[in-house]
């Protein structure tokens, strides 16, 4: 590996100096921590791509950068962000493009290349965990529902959007669909489930024996077990890692039955659910491991 840059983009933006897989040095965030979250929400596409671009170029002056990875949210296809739900401001901008342009303007040549943002989460626990020869996959479980696939390859990989229900009232999804992982996992359709409760608050008064809670506990569990078997169905089986600030309601025992209730071929069973916590550095680490493979052109595993 040599020298990149990596950039994490989600509510704000986070930016560093990777080499080895590590992160050399401290991570600049804009805005600085403590300021507003969720700060990228309302801000116009271009100075979305304004303010990446200002937190990357003082580490163009000062090092000699062989890639450039951005993690953003949204399908993201050719280096334009074709749709993203978290930021719909920015559905259609030709994000790559305009950050390569910036740094023609002031003749800067690294290569850059931009990459769903679970993605790069997915390539940073591969990089931390020595793994970079294996097929990764995450669930970010947060306000939404991320589906990170390491290593990248071309396609939409919206896991969260996996139908899990065909019941139509099942509609709390954030992008309008019914019967979506999101609309039953993801923090946001919780709160609209439950409008009186916080999902911490739904998670321990199942435990307590609340009849209604317990039930969509169990709903919970079984959704995230079916979008997963439908991944293995696809790609086969392996570790899933389970990351996110709702991954702590995560029962893996009881995802684990639910699972095999779901996966009964032979060749399709010995999948694992770990539950980890990771950080912004996870990635910054990951978008530059993904933008160094891109720059070798080679974006498919060894031994795959």
């Amino acid at each position: 590996m040599g020298r990149m840059i990596g950039v994490l983009a989600a509510h704000q933006i986070a930016t560093g100096l990777v080499e080895h897989g590590r992160v050399v040095g401290s991570v600049r965030l804009y805005p600085e921590s403590g300021s507003s979250a969720y700060f990228l929400d309302g801000m116009p596409a271009e100075s979305i791509s304004q303010c990446i671009f200002d937190q990357i170029e003082p580490f163009l002056q000062k090092e000699s950068i062989d890639a450039i990875g951005v993690g953003i949210p949204g399908i993201i296809r050719g280096g334009i962000i074709q749709e993203s739900p978290n930021l719909p401001q920015t559905k259609g901008f030709k994000l790559e493009e305009s950050l390569t342009v910036a740094l023609k303007d002031r003749n800067l040549t690294a290569p850059l290349r931009i990459f769903n943002d679970a993605d790069v989460i997915a390539a940073g626990i591969a990089a931390t965990r020595d793994q970079l020869d294996k097929l990764v996959r995450t669930w970010h479980l947060g306000h939404g529902v991320g589906y990170g696939r390491y290593p990248w390859t071309a396609g939409v990989w919206e896991g969260g959007h996996t139908v899990v229900s065909l019941d139509p009232k099942e509609r709390f999804c954030g992008c309008g669909g019914r019967g979506h992982l999101e609309g039953i996992v993801g923090g946001r359709a919780m709160r609209l489930r439950f409008l009186d409760m916080e999902p911490e608050e739904i998670f321990a008064n199942a435990r307590a024996g609340d009849p209604r809670c317990a039930e969509f506990v169990k709903l919970w569990h079984r959704a995230l077990a079916a979008a997963t078997a439908t991944s293995i169905a696809m790609e086969g089986p392996g570790k899933f890692f389970i990351t996110g600030s709702n991954a702590r309601f995560v029962e893996v025992g009881r995802l684990d039955i639910y699972l095999h209730e779901m996966v009964r071929m032979s060749a399709l069973q010995g999948s694992q659910f770990e539950v980890i916590a990771t950080d912004l550095e996870t990635g910054i680490i990951g978008a530059a491991v993904n933008a160094e493979i891109a720059a070798r052109g080679n974006l498919t595993p060894h031994g795959q």
